[in-house]
């Protein structure tokens, strides 16, 4: 578990062990959104590690294999490289492994993979993979191969078979694409019951246009990362600076009343006063309010924002 004697390793493309995780128990995945199915195959890695006392780790890839095979961004990243970090860390994971996913990467053969990666560089002591977990240039490796690269090479190898449910229920349709899919329709409470979690994103507050400060809502603004596709609209939040958690409501979106600008994420905070421009903050979503509206005057959009504000309140109460 991360602590401050242990804390997490963020390590990107080791040619050797990174200090902490030689010998790791090493998870295999891209993971996006760390959602319910993907929690069952990193507790497993947990577990091996626990029963062997070896560090674990997770192993993933930047960027998304779906964006270097396309040429762009077309995948609507749940969890970018910083929000995934934080997920793991806070999972007891005691380190994540991102390797370039670039033309060699892309080219490499399944043994080279298993050989030069897993076993050569990262001096792995086990890997845990999801069933359906393909490796290697054509997707050629899978499952079997890579049980039998294991013991050809000495490292463990487990397979997770399709998990069919958690505490919290069936897990038939847990998936990053149905967890997408949701958040760009607002469909908040589909979404956060994929991931187990609410969702939530990462970002570092930004000065904009003041106009929040006149209207009497000051505003934390945060540019998102450019692949999110989350609904535009209004949603009951919360926002987490300097290890303080604080109520609040936010708009996603253009702003149409005004300049229908690049999307900017507005949060105003409930009961604060100050400035947190510079910090990191984490705003996590609770519930999805309203579509984003053009008004028709200045006094119309203060209405709206005034029961925005108290309808967020309400939702966070009841949470």
């Amino acid at each position: 578990m991360p602590d401050a004697a242990h804390p997490f390793i963020d390590a990107r493309d080791p040619t050797a062990p990174p200090p902490g995780l030689a010998g790791a128990v090493v998870a295999l995945g891209n993971f996006d959104g760390l959602h319910r199915g993907h929690k069952g195959v990193i507790a497993r890695a947990q577990a091996l590690a626990r029963a062997s006392q070896k560090p674990c780790a997770v192993l993933t890839f930047e960027p998304h294999p779906a964006d270097f095979f396309a040429g762009r961004s077309v995948i609507f990243r749940l969890t970018p490289p910083a929000a995934k970090a934080a997920l793991l860390a806070r999972l007891g994971i005691n380190g994540m492994i991102t390797l370039t996913f670039d033309a060699h990467f892309a080219a490499l053969t399944a043994a080279d993979f298993t050989g030069d990666i897993l076993a050569r560089r990262l001096g792995v002591s086990a890997v845990v993979a999801g069933y359906d977990f393909r490796f290697g240039a054509a997707r050629q490796g899978d499952a079997d191969f890579l049980r039998a690269e294991g013991a050809r090479l000495g490292f463990g190898v487990e397979i997770v078979e399709r998990i069919v449910k958690d505490e919290a229920g069936s897990l038939d349709a847990v998936s990053s694409t149905a967890t997408r899919e949701a958040l760009e329709r607002g469909d908040l409470a589909l979404a956060n019951s994929l991931l187990g979690r609410p969702y939530f994103i990462e970002g570092e507050v930004i000065h904009g246009e003041k106009r929040g400060r006149d209207l009497g809502f000051p505003t934390a603004n945060i540019a998102l990362d450019p692949s999110n596709r989350l609904r535009h609209g209004v949603y009951a939040v919360t926002l987490e600076a300097r290890g303080v958690l604080h109520g609040g409501v936010a708009s996603f979106g253009r702003r149409p009343t005004f300049d229908n600008g690049p999307p900017l994420l507005e949060v105003f905070v409930f009961d604060f006063s100050g400035d947190l421009y510079g910090e990191m903050v984490e705003v996590a979503f609770h519930g999805f309010l309203r579509g984003e509206e053009k008004f028709g005057s200045i006094d119309a959009l203060i209405a709206q924002m005034n029961a925005d504000a108290a309808a967020a309140r309400e939702i966070l109460a009841r949470q």
